[in-house]
């Protein structure tokens, strides 16, 4: 494809103080006095955990004033490691958010794009469940059991839905160096038989590394009532007797408090947020107050060729694409041209995209509380922050004419339009689980061509990745063009961590990471 022939592929590293501390010392870091609670050290990560050290530095007497206690040192980061906030949306495409070009506000991306870095040429696999395997592992998808959804769970190499010990997340790897580590959002790397109260628990985030969990289990849920939320192995049901509630606030709320928990608790420890909205999958849930501001934008109003062209328009100025890029051709065969449909169902499809549009803007406010507190608690310069809009490309599956049930859809019930009416006051509520029509995805992945599921074409596979690590990263604003994975991030953290991928893990031999860090790629480094 032109856009891809024309993006180099090359590498940017990490600026020199990343060069520092992402060769990990053979020497051991203490800190404190020997024996004291609070002492600490660094291990060579080799073994997680590292073997026992039994041996006791005190001394025992017949009296306790004679002797001398001894405890041994906790284990940290090497020193100057960041923490790491890693942020996965759903089911958006390369021309969703405002940071690459799109019509929809996303202050918070922003905020860490021009504090950071744009990556223009970001790949996932398409599909969900095996985008996030490799984004937490650094193993190809199929490595990790998952090349498809856990529903879709053959029983064969590659597509068991079982992710395995001999591969363990970057959260597991962390925790073994004296990171706290939790997840909030969408889990849909668990194994359908094992989504329940009794487990068995080794497939959920608590067992995949992570020491808290607040989301929900499998592909999507409603936002206003999400029945399989659970916290750590237990499900909750916090909505009861709440109409305000809503998953994308609660969420939130939840992950600031943790936050302020560790901190309080603990103001030197350092911190894994994986934070995975279920937005903008469907069923689309923002609050009224979200889509009366964005229709009141009127961002949709002359239909999906005009908002391709300005998409397309906004790429080209903010340079996330080349100066001679071509905008793919709208295919006509398989999607109608806006000016051969109804007044009734521009009407509707209008209203179907103020919705989404509404959620990806509701999403992206509640990540920029989450960004805001880290910044409250004087953590940001120190904090490694990767915002990736999408684990795919946007959705097709609302079908030609969108939906109110998304459940339908997927079974290839298509209400027609006339049907359809009769929700659009309260397209968005309890009473939906919208999804919007293809015309408006195919829109979303300008400049590229196709959808989510379609790992053929840059529209099912490109994502916008924006990085920001106030401390370390000179050249605030820039643009990276080189060709990464989702299983580039996993290598990534490491090597701004400091810390090795470990040989063995629990007694098991670790395979090795297919990934490559963004900060090196193997290549000759140079600054950013």
């Amino acid at each position: 494809m032109r856009i891809h022939n024309r993006l180099p592929f090359v590498c940017a590293a990490f600026a020199a103080f990343v060069m520092i501390i992402s060769s990990p010392s053979t020497a051991q870091q203490v800190t404190g006095v020997p024996g004291s609670p609070s002492a600490t050290t660094t291990i060579d990560g080799k073994q997680l955990p590292p073997p026992p050290d039994t041996r006791f530095g005190g001394k025992i007497e017949r009296n306790a004033i004679d002797s001398t206690p001894y405890w041994p040192p906790r284990m940290v980061p090497p020193k100057g490691a960041p923490n790491i906030l890693l942020i996965m949306t759903d089911d958006a495409g390369y021309g969703v958010s405002s940071t690459f070009g799109g019509v929809i506000p996303t202050p918070a991306m922003d905020r860490i794009a021009e504090n950071g870095l744009r990556y223009t040429h970001f790949q996932s696999t398409a599909v969900c469940s095996p985008t996030r395997a490799a984004l937490l592992t650094g193993r190809n998808h199929h490595q990790v059991g998952t090349g498809s959804i856990p529903e879709l769970s053959t029983g064969y190499p590659g597509y068991n839905s079982i992710m395995t010990k001999d591969n363990a997340t970057i959260a597991r790897i962390l925790k073994g160096h004296g990171y706290v580590t939790s997840w909030f959002g969408k889990n849909h790397n668990t194994p359908d038989l094992q989504v329940s109260k009794i487990g068995p628990f080794d497939q959920w985030p608590i067992g995949l590394g992570f020491d808290y969990f607040y989301g929900f289990m499998g592909g999507d849920t409603s936002q206003w009532q999400p029945a399989n939320l659970a916290r750590n192995t237990t499900f909750i049901y916090p909505f009861d007797d709440n109409p305000d509630f809503n998953l994308v606030t609660a969420m939130a709320d939840d992950a600031i408090e943790y936050m302020r928990t560790v901190d309080a608790l603990n103001p030197n420890q350092p911190f894994f947020i994986y934070y995975a909205p279920g937005a903008t999958h469907a069923p689309h849930h923002p609050t009224p107050e979200w889509i009366e501001k964005i229709s009141e934008m009127h961002l949709f109003d002359n239909g999906w060729h005009k908002l391709r062209e300005t998409i397309f328009a906004n790429q080209m100025r903010l340079g996330v694409i080349p100066a001679d890029a071509k905008l793919t051709p709208w295919p006509k065969d398989l999607i109608k041209e806006w000016d051969q449909l109804s007044d009734l169902e521009k009407k509707l499809f209008i209203k179907q995209a103020d919705v989404f549009a509404a959620y990806v803007a509701y999403t992206d406010h509640e990540i920029g509380r989450v960004i805001q507190t880290v910044e409250d608690l004087g953590k940001l310069d120190n904090t490694l922050i990767i915002y990736i809009t999408g684990d795919n490309g946007t959705s097709s599956e609302g079908g030609p004419t969108g939906t109110p049930n998304e459940v339908a859809s997927v079974q290839s019930v298509h209400l027609p339009v006339e049907a359809q009416m009769k929700y659009y006051d309260v397209w968005g509520s309890d009473r939906t689980y919208p999804h919007m029509s293809v015309g408006w995805t195919w829109a979303f992945g300008t400049p590229f061509s196709w959808t989510k599921m379609v790992s053929s074409h840059f529209g099912g596979t490109k994502q916008g990745m924006a990085i920001s690590w106030p401390k370390v990263i000179n050249d605030k604003g820039g643009i990276r063009n080189q060709f990464h994975h989702v299983v580039d991030i996993a290598p990534t953290i490491l090597e701004a961590t400091g810390i090795p991928l470990p040989k063995v893990v629990d007694g098991i031999k670790q395979n090795p990471m297919e990934g490559v860090s963004l900060a090196s790629c193997g290549i000759t480094p140079s600054l950013f």
